[in-house]
């Protein structure tokens, strides 16, 4: 990634992974720093979110910077018609960063296109959550103490589950091999499974939610049915509860099993997992507030390990 944008995951090398995973150690044991002062930082939220908005903007005030902008794009000029383009530019005139959630695919790209501010996308539709995939790569390798060899169960919704297809595509540097458990009508997409082939990843495809494929795996990673994506709502009634997590089903799990969820979640994992100790998303939650900083200062061009010497 280079100190701009980071639309997509696949803007990251695996030096870089590595090397952000080493930053949000870093900020984990250190999460305060004065990096931003006298920077602002605009958060975009086109489309609903908790998690990301409040980590990434927790992340710009432990490092002493200001936010500015809005959860609800109801309340902003793009309800009376004004279009992505001149919000982009208007708002680029105040800040030195954007980072930015929107309902259509590609929008964060075409962001990058009409101002030379950086660009953080927070979520572009079904399609990419970068900095997602980041505080689950730092996650995995917190628990796993590795990201190389690792089986990595996706299952729900992997059709229109973003961080689903960030996650596949970050991996492709560390030879996993993955099981996606899904109904047909909300399987992995075809592009992504080419893209598994292109890349020699090795796959299964399954319907079943099996004890079989969960005791075989290390990372279960649940997803959300999101009713928002579906036009049909009949649609979204026969899939929304077909996959769910409960705790006896892990009766048998491999011991360095951890269960992630980029959250919210609604049925697919039960609250009886929630005390198993290979429950892992709150922690994955919180790892996001160090993942986004580090991927703040590198957008912005900021070596935290001079500057906190600086400040010392």
């Amino acid at each position: 990634m280079s100190t701009s944008s980071l639309v997509s995951i696949a803007d990251i090398s695996r030096d870089e992974i590595h090397d952000l995973i080493e930053r949000a150690r870093y900020f984990e044991q250190h999460p305060n720093h004065k990096v931003l002062d006298g920077k602002v930082v605009a958060t975009l939220f086109f489309e609903p979110s908790t998690r990301t908005r409040l980590s990434f903007e927790t992340a710009v005030n432990r490092l002493g910077g200001r936010v500015i902008g809005f959860s609800d794009a109801g309340t902003t000029s793009t309800s009376k018609g004004e279009t992505l383009k001149d919000t982009i530019k208007m708002v680029s005139n105040y800040v030195d960063l954007i980072i930015m959630r929107h309902y259509l695919e590609g929008a964060a790209r075409y962001a990058t296109e009409v101002t030379d501010t950086p660009i953080i996308n927070a979520g572009d539709g079904a399609n990419q959550h970068p900095s997602q995939t980041m505080l689950d790569l730092y996650s995995i390798s917190k628990t796993q103490g590795t990201l190389e060899n690792l089986t990595i169960t996706m299952v729900g919704d992997l059709k229109y589950g973003r961080t689903v297809h960030s996650l596949l595509m970050a991996m492709r540097y560390f030879k996993p091999k993955f099981i996606f458990v899904a109904c047909q009508e909300l399987q992995m997409p075809k592009e992504y499974l080419d893209f598994c082939r292109e890349n020699n990843l090795e796959y299964e495809l399954h319907s079943d939610f099996s004890e079989d494929v969960i005791n075989r795996t290390d990372i279960l990673y649940m997803t959300r049915v999101q009713r928002e994506r579906f036009t049909d709502i009949m649609e979204y009634e026969k899939v929304k509860n077909l996959y769910t997590l409960h705790n006896d089903m892990l009766a048998n799990a491999k011991p360095n099993l951890r269960v992630l969820h980029p959250l919210p979640r609604v049925n697919e994992i039960d609250r009886d997992v929630d005390d198993n100790p290979k429950a892992y998303y709150f922690d994955q939650a919180r790892n996001g507030l160090f993942a986004r900083q580090a991927i703040i200062c590198k957008a912005l061009g900021i070596d935290i390990y001079k500057a906190d010497k600086d400040e010392q």
